[in-house]
């Protein structure tokens, strides 16, 4: 009997560490020498810690400051950014990978068998190939291949010492171990950015509803150029005439196709946007530049951004640096800053190809041609490997074919053509951008700036301020890829691009501010064809707030990037508010209607009436789009918030309002305007009965762990304020991912937060201990180091030197 203990303790070790089906292994996770209890650390570290690699020429010394932010000094490129590779490594490994695994169509390895549809997707639209593109466009220029090599030599360098206890919790959890980081990872991890950037795309959409309205309807439902109201350029700007003008085919109508799309298109959110804006030393209280930057992304734990200075001779930098690539992405040197927000064009097209034999030929301007098929294996944790052919056609690969999204084969074989495709180098614009000196060495570096375009703003010690909106536009005819193409025409590609030298820009311009927030970059005599989905009301805000700002200090703009006035429900609710009867409300409706109408558009997190109205515009755009486009079976897009509204401002009884579900009533816009109130004063008055109806209680935000399936890593129901249309973005689990204010004075001046903290690590006091901060509108200093200078408050340093 004595020997049952024994026994039970071998049988549990050995079932703990294999794997049963697609359940992992928990033996290394609970393991006290190599598990979970591992991960805890201190807040306090050791104050000097020493390393020796081979791969370095010369000493590198880093200094953590109170928010375990490192700032890297070292007498040449390639070893700083050795030292940058095996930082990110150390703190955020996991997430580095798993995000190259997320781009390559790698989750089932890791994740097991739901995320097959994923990853035949990403395989599909050529992530990996257009991945190899970008390593090769690297390694064509010295300085961008040097980089990628020590960046990644830096990582290797962690990832070779990691002991199995020391593995981050989530590869203990999920049973495997991290692989060997490669340039091809680092390239993976752009491309995803230009997915999560530049893949927005309605070519099915509005094939399907062109199929179903007239021409005249889906041009007011979805509309080329809707009022610009405030765009980046200023309105009146004089373009010169366009040095390339392209040549529509002479049928350049919609094609018929044999059959509506059905494709659920899984797509990133359409609000990855950002703010950036410049004011010039005219408009602030010190007279210097003041730069500012939110990008609007998917937030989570990690956190997407890890903040960073960058010391050599030659360069430094300091801001948001993105664990898996080298350099600075979002930041300021010595001499100036830059910032970004999201260029929102459509650089996505799709052809409908005719195959023959299967998917082996497909025809091309009067012939058939061989497609090039890749097979794709895809590994499942778990199962068999799944194996998927792609072909690839001269316009890129099938994405939907009858072996993918379509059982019935009748929907035929689409190929797209995308921008991110293209042999691309964005590392070599961000390195020049960390080294750049004035405004002219900022044009340099966007010369090489492709995809996923951008608004770039210049703000200068020098006093100059600028924005290009930047990136390889297609130069297109009118109406060319808002429809599924025929792929068997060339008269249909893409004939050349936008001159770079003319894409939207200005210098130091009379208003004395440059800003973005994913606006129109024009009005209506820009010369070419720009066409995407832009968002009208928070640049709105934010240049009337501007213009109407003198003697601007830091705090004004902080303030502004946390600015909770939501200018679409200020237009909206008097037009609404006009068609709706109170008499013929409810008591208790009639007190949520006093609630919204007092209102003052201020979306902040105790704000009821935030909820209200959000809860109201929803079930205003069901009512009036649900009876036309409410069609499970095929792929449609209903007209967005801001469309509905500004149509109804001009046409309050335009046809749509009309519910074709009751053939023997004409709805008028009263009779929808209070049908759809009541149902959202009813479900307000509900969430306020429980105490949940402010904006804070009953949106709030998730940060969520990187699984999406780990709450216990989470920061859940956060009480933000914000949202859609507002120039603080937040929502349920979206929102600016980086806050940065840089006075850009004789002594430059910064602050910035982001939801999270440095460490990828659970266990770690600073995997989240920012989060708080970031809620409340919080910033913290940016110390700007000099190494000649030691400040007090360390709270540690890592000594680099080299083993030879």
């Amino acid at each position: 009997m004595r020997f049952i203990p024994l026994i039970l303790t071998i049988a549990l070790v050995w079932a703990l560490n294999h794997r049963w089906g697609s359940v992992p292994a928990f033996g290394m996770l609970l393991s006290p020498q190599h598990g979970f209890w591992q991960q805890a650390e201190r807040a306090s570290i050791k104050k000097e810690v020493g390393l020796s690699f081979k791969e370095l020429s010369g000493p590198v010394e880093v200094w953590l400051d109170e928010r375990m932010v490192p700032h890297v000094f070292a007498e040449n490129e390639n070893d700083v950014y050795f030292v940058q590779g095996y930082l990110h490594a150390k703190d955020r490994l996991w997430q580095m990978e798993l995000q190259t695994y997320a781009a390559a169509g790698r989750l089932c390895e890791v994740l097991g068998p739901r995320m097959l549809t994923y990853d035949r997707r990403q395989r599909r639209l050529g992530m990996v190939s257009s991945a190899e593109k970008t390593v090769a466009a690297i390694a064509k220029d010295p300085a961008s291949k040097a980089q990628g090599d020590a960046y990644t030599a830096g990582v290797n360098a962690y990832i070779h010492r990691l002991r199995d206890r020391d593995l981050p919790l989530e590869y203990k959890l999920l049973g495997y171990r991290p692989e060997p980081w490669t340039n091809l990872k680092t390239a993976l991890l752009l491309k995803y950015m230009s997915y999560d950037l530049a893949y927005n795309n309605t070519d099915l959409e509005a094939t399907n509803a062109r199929r179903l309205f007239t021409a005249s309807e889906f041009d007011q439902m979805y509309p080329d150029f809707s009022d610009t109201l405030d765009p980046i350029i200023p309105k009146g700007t004089v373009f010169p005439a366009p040095s390339f003008v392209p040549v529509a085919p002479s049928d350049s109508v919609l094609h018929a196709t044999d059959a509506f799309f059905r494709f659920k298109e899984d797509k990133p959110d359409p609000d990855n946007g950002s703010n950036n804006w410049a004011v010039s030393g005219s408009k602030t209280k010190s007279g210097a530049v003041i730069l500012c930057n939110d990008p609007h992304l998917g937030l989570s734990l990690p956190s997407l951004w890890y903040e960073m200075q960058l010391h050599t001779p030659s360069f430094n930098a300091y801001g948001a640096s993105l664990p898996g690539a080298p350099g600075i992405i979002i930041g300021f040197n010595d001499h100036m800053g830059w910032a970004v927000t999201n260029g929102s064009e459509d650089v996505l097209d799709y052809y409908r190809m005719d195959f023959r034999n299967g998917r082996t030929e497909y025809l091309f301007n009067g012939a058939y041609r061989k497609a090039d098929l890749h097979v794709e294996e895809i590994k499942i944790k778990g199962e068999a490997p799944f194996m998927d052919t792609v072909a690839y056609t001269v316009w890129g690969p099938v994405m939907y074919d009858n072996t993918f999204m379509d059982s019935t084969g009748k929907q035929g074989f689409l190929a797209v053509r995308w921008k991110a495709h293209d042999e691309s180098n964005e590392l070599r614009t961000f390195s020049l951008l960390n080294h750049a000196k004035n405004y002219e060495d900022y044009l340099e570096a966007l010369k090489h700036y492709t995809c996923p375009a951008q608004n770039f703003i210049y703000a200068g010690k020098d006093g100059n301020i600028a924005i290009w909106h930047n990136g390889q536009y297609p130069a297109r005819w009118k109406d060319q890829g808002k429809f599924v193409m025929p792929g068997s025409d060339s008269t249909y590609a893409w004939q050349g691009y936008i001159p770079q030298a003319e894409n939207p820009h200005i210098f130091n311009p009379a208003q004395g501010f440059v800003s973005s927030a994913n606006q129109r970059p024009t009005d209506s005599t820009y010369p070419y064809r720009l066409v995407g989905e832009y968002d009208l009301f928070r640049g709105k805000r934010a240049n009337e707030r501007l213009r109407e700002m003198s003697s601007i200090t830091p705090e004004d703009m902080m303030k502004l990037q946390n600015d909770n006035m939501n200018l679409f429900a200020v237009t909206a609710i008097p037009l609404l508010a006009r068609f709706l009867d109170p008499v013929a409300l409810s008591a208790p409706q009639k007190e949520q209607f006093k609630t919204i109408a007092a209102w003052d558009g201020q979306a902040n997190p105790d704000s009821k009436a935030a909820t209200i109205f959000n809860l109201w515009i929803d079930e205003l755009q069901k009512d009036i789009w649900d009876d036309e486009l409410g069609i499970d079976s095929i792929t449609l897009e209903i007209p967005l918030q801001r469309t509905t509204v500004l149509w109804l401002l001009k046409d309050s009884s335009m046809r749509f309002v009309d519910n074709v579900r009751t053939p023997a009533v004409r709805e008028t816009l009263s009779d929808i305007v209070l049908q759809s109130f009541k149902a959202a004063a009813d479900s307000a008055a509900a969430l306020d009965a429980a105490g949940n109806l402010a904006i804070g209680k009953w949106r709030g935000t998730d940060i969520r762990h990187l699984t999406r399936s780990l709450p216990a890593l989470s920061r859940m129901s956060l009480n933000t304020g914000g949202g859609t249309h507002i120039l603080n973005a937040t929502k349920k689990t979206h929102g600016p991912s980086w806050r940065m204010v840089v006075e850009l004075g004789p002594t430059t001046k910064a602050y910035g937060i982001y939801p999270g903290g440095q460490s990828g690590n659970p266990g770690s006091a600073f995997y989240d201990n920012m989060v708080d901060d970031w809620v409340a509108g919080k910033y913290y200093s940016l110390h700007i180091y000099d190494k000649a200078k030691e400040p007090e408050g360390l709270r540690g340093k890592i000594f680099f030197v080299a083993n030879k």
